[in-house]
């Protein structure tokens, strides 16, 4: 996992939530920190933003997404995978 995209996704993952980075574990669920479907989007737009990123999620049908939001680590991992691709 790289330490530049963790911090970050984590940072806004936290601000969502209104919590401190460092209250943010890897395993915890988005519904585990009191992330309702608008703080949702909320991120996944500062994610976009903050990365320069189209993020594949459709919040309509959140389940048959591509985007995986099961953990705070998956998003982390899948933001990864987006930002590769994006530098080819």
């Amino acid at each position: 996992m790289s330490e530049h995209v963790r911090q970050k996704v984590v940072g806004i993952v936290a601000e969502q939530a209104v919590l401190q980075p460092s209250d943010i574990r890897m395993d915890q669920s988005l519904e585990d920190l009191g992330i309702d479907s608008m703080a949702l989007v909320e991120a996944i737009f500062s994610i976009e933003e903050a990365f320069d990123i189209q993020v594949p999620f459709n919040a309509n049908e959140p389940d048959k997404s591509e985007f995986d939001i099961s953990s705070v680590g998956a998003i982390v991992a899948a933001v990864e995978r987006l930002v590769a691709e994006q530098s080819g």
